[in-house]
């Protein structure tokens, strides 16, 4: 299985950023969904984000918002998140679940946990959860071998930076801006500063989300960041696809686009 540890290293003797994607399960099908991220790592992804669909999205953008209502509205649950996650695991990629802590509480940390392990997930990303509340998740993941992914914002202190990064285990998420998700014709110009201030309190891999959507872009992040999170773009590409196939061509024409930015 590829963990994330693999994946940051190989990106790294290759001299690049490691691509990274995002896709709620059940989006645009639930067997589309898998179609979809194989296309993105087809295209030159290394990890994928595998979104749990959820009806309070708080930190969702209108682009990703539109399409978690579809993925509710196709009857999502987490049983379809964790057959996505087997599905997209198969391609090669590390496979991440994002999800907000309330369905996770709900199903149960050591039940999910271990499940989305058996699945071949390798870890999570849990933008509401606080490194004061995660300590039962934090040990469920432990126990079950897989990584925990928390935020960090230009809004964060040092004492909080220093908090998040010490609750994570497979890389820190820097949000470039403050604000929901989406592509912009700018990635957050505090998102450098936010990259240099969290590299100085661990060694873990730092990867930039929000706003990221073109291969500048991709390319302008990559040269101070160690991954580059695109969602709202590959979501985007298939929203305004006329059929399931020219969504396909697509994803992969911008995933294409992407992975020359990070490789530079």
């Amino acid at each position: 299985m590829t963990t994330l540890q693999t994946v940051f290293a190989k990106a790294k003797a290759d001299g690049r950023a490691a691509l990274i994607g995002y896709l709620p399960a059940g989006f645009p099908s639930k067997e589309g969904a898998i179609a979809v991220a194989a296309a993105m790592v087809d295209a030159g992804c290394d990890v994928i984000e595998i979104g749990l669909p959820y009806s309070d999205p708080l930190m969702d953008g209108p682009t990703i918002q539109d399409a978690v209502h579809r993925a509710l509205t196709n009857g999502t649950r987490i049983a379809d998140v964790l057959r996505t996650v087997e599905g997209v695991a198969k391609t090669g990629a590390a496979t991440l679940v994002m999800t907000y802590w309330n369905p996770i509480d709900r199903y149960g940390a050591d039940r999910f946990a271990r499940d989305l392990a058996n699945a071949g997930g390798v870890g999570t990303i849990t933008p509401d959860l606080t490194p004061e509340e995660a300590g039962p998740w934090r040990e469920a993941s432990a126990g079950a071998g897989i990584d925990t992914v928390f935020l960090v914002a230009p809004s964060s202190t040092e004492a909080r930076i220093k908090a998040v990064v010490d609750s994570c285990t497979g890389f820190v998420y820097a949000a470039s801006l403050m604000g929901v998700t989406g592509a912009r014709d700018s990635v957050g110009a505090a998102a450098q500063g936010l990259v240099e201030r969290t590299r100085s309190h661990t060694s873990l891999p730092v990867c930039v989300g929000l706003g990221v959507g073109t291969g500048r872009q991709a390319a302008e992040v990559a040269g101070y960041a160690d991954g580059v999170i695109v969602g709202s773009a590959f979501i985007r590409r298939v929203l305004d696809a006329p059929d399931e196939a020219s969504g396909l061509a697509s994803v992969r024409e911008l995933g294409s686009e992407l992975a020359a930015g990070v490789r530079g």
